[in-house]
């Protein structure tokens, strides 16, 4: 079967042949419907060097937002229903330890035993025809698209994950949160705080196709420029904001983040922003008791609440999709900056 292979140190993927996968004890094997392309691929095969992450070393197939139908189910499985349609939980723990036991593997206590990150991060990804993984990472579908369903793996959960840590700070009258960036993450955090909250949506890019975009969801919108920060505070009457989101995740942006936040507010850093850009703290300049964290992709629970938002009509991604064979195209343009909203790769058509 084909799969796009991260093959090398900072070497651009390629599209190659290999076997089919077969499941494992407590594995599926799944038929491939959808896989997106992420910036995190791109920092993998970009950026990365012997030594960055040894869990992510190559060569493995790319993808870690993948949805698809079930083809083989291995021995000891019991619930996973062959051609129905599931979305994967991509990070992989040990699933014994204190974390792993409440579905949240992105801080496995024991991942260096696991030996890789989780599906298409060290271990073979969605970017091929068929895709194995453990049976307890599969969420299921029901009659929800599954090319649209991937896009919630990543670029759902992980700003899903993020607004559940800070809803303390919107569950109050009045409250208001920004979303800076309007790429793929953004644009699903701005329905998902429409969704769960009552909160004043205020949404921030330097491109005004997505700035109408957000608004289309119901987001107030701030262009990108000198005064951003300014009109972004004016529009909470000068307090500043509760909850910010920064998706980006570089000096300028939590730059924003820190300029527009409220005292006791709470700046969340998703993007994951890119090498040698800084920001600098200062105690004198910064909001009293404002909190300042970075989080990280999300929960195998909290993935199983996207997919009722999504089957509830409030989610509705923005993506092109690309065929297998056109996934490396898919992928120069992520790296050239020409997607907008999210590239899901579809090998597969129906089961």
């Amino acid at each position: 079967m084909k799969a796009i292979r991260y093959t090398d140190y900072q070497t651009f993927p390629q599209i190659v042949d290999v076997d089919k996968p077969t499941a494992g004890p407590g594995e599926v094997v799944l038929k491939v419907a959808a896989s997106g392309a992420c910036h995190s691929d791109v920092a993998v095969f970009n950026d990365f060097v012997e030594g960055t992450n040894p869990l992510c070393a190559p060569q493995f197939t790319l993808g870690h937002e993948v949805s698809g139908w079930a083809d083989e189910i291995g021995d000891g499985v019991d619930g996973i229903e062959r051609g129905a349609a599931y979305v994967v939980y991509g990070p992989v723990g040990c699933g014994y330890c204190r974390f792993c036991m409440i579905g949240q593997d992105t801080f496995c206590e024991n991942v260096a035993e696991v030996g890789y990150l989780g599906i298409g991060l060290g271990r073979d990804g969605g970017m091929a025809e068929y895709v194995v993984v453990p049976a307890r990472n599969l969420v299921p579908l029901g009659d929800a698209d599954p090319v649209k369903a991937s896009a919630l793996a990543d670029a759902g959960l992980t700003p899903y994950h993020a607004i559940k840590l800070a809803l303390p700070k919107l569950n109050k009258a009045g409250s208001s949160a920004l979303v800076i960036g309007l790429g793929g993450l953004g644009l699903l955090a701005v329905q998902i705080l429409k969704a769960m909250t009552g909160a004043t949506i205020i949404a921030t890019d330097t491109k005004e196709e997505a700035l109408r975009t957000a608004e289309k969801y119901g987001a107030v919108t701030v262009a990108s420029g000198d005064d951003q920060a300014a009109k972004i505070r004016e529009l909470t009457g000068g307090r500043g904001v509760d909850a910010v989101f920064d998706m980006v995740g570089i000096g300028p942006t939590v730059e924003t983040a820190m300029k527009t936040v409220a005292k006791q507010g709470r700046v969340s850093i998703v993007g994951l922003g890119s090498a040698g850009s800084d920001y600098g703290w200062q105690w004198y300049k910064e909001p009293h008791e404002a909190e300042l964290v970075k989080t990280y992709w999300g929960t195998l629970p909290e993935l199983g609440e996207l997919v009722s938002l999504l089957q509830q009509g409030h989610l509705e991604p923005q993506y092109t999709t690309y065929s297998l064979d056109e996934g490396l195209d898919a992928y120069q343009k992520l790296v050239d900056g020409q997607v907008a909203g999210r590239a899901i790769i579809v090998p597969n058509e129906r089961f």
